[in-house]
């Protein structure tokens, strides 16, 4: 009984005199931080510039550069209202528990393991249906939304931080530590692949600025 209460208590992530929860390194709460604060902006832009479409049908959204880099163009598809709602307003919503989130681990407050847990997981659903969107960007829209891609960017990274977070009580499984310590090499990868796949799909377009 004595023997294993120290590591019950260390497995939280407390210690004897100080509040149980799990401790997140600095540079981990900034980016959790920043990430929320990137894509709250990001995703309460995108509901302005939707906003004035439905006032003005002729306006055109300041995302809008070229017959690609598109906004208003996706804006108008069902894709960009998949639960009934503009997507953006899920953005958010998410986007300001990531924020608080980040706030209250920069402010070093321990929250609880489950908590991030939900977290990461929360997250995991965010990355595959920005995933879902790139896919019907480029595969069916044919345009890209660069408010849209700036939400892309800040999820990924954020679910490898949250899920890191997350699952370091699996830290003793040799699998799950080789996964992490290759995470960010994993997430280039992740990055590079998807840059191929936009290069690759308006290579008409883009080959006429070469």
């Amino acid at each position: 009984m004595t023997a294993t209460a120290p590591s019950a208590v260390a497995s939280v992530g407390s210690t004897p005199g100080r509040p149980a929860g799990v401790a997140v390194r600095r540079a981990s709460a900034l980016w959790v931080l920043i990430a929320g604060v990137i894509g709250l902006v990001s995703a309460a832009t995108l509901t302005i510039e939707k906003i004035e479409l439905l006032i003005d049908p002729s306006y055109v959204p300041s995302c809008s550069l070229n017959p690609v880099l598109s906004c208003g163009s996706v804006m108008v598809t069902p894709q960009a209202a998949l639960f009934g709602f503009p997507n953006p307003l899920l953005g958010i919503a998410g986007f300001s528990v990531v924020v608080v989130t980040g706030v209250l681990a920069v402010a070093k407050v321990r929250l609880p393991q489950w908590y991030w847990s939900g977290l990461a997981a929360g997250t995991l659903l965010a990355t595959v249906f920005v995933h879902w969107l790139i896919f019907q960007s480029l595969y069916r829209i044919g345009a890209l939304c660069p408010y849209c891609m700036v939400v892309w960017a800040v999820t990924i990274p954020l679910l490898v931080v949250t899920a890191s977070i997350a699952l370091r009580p699996l830290a003793g499984n040799a699998v799950a530590r080789g996964i992490h310590q290759w995470r960010w090499s994993l997430t280039a990868l992740w990055f590079t692949a998807l840059i191929l796949l936009i290069l690759v799909r308006f290579w008409d377009y883009w080959s006429t600025y070469i």
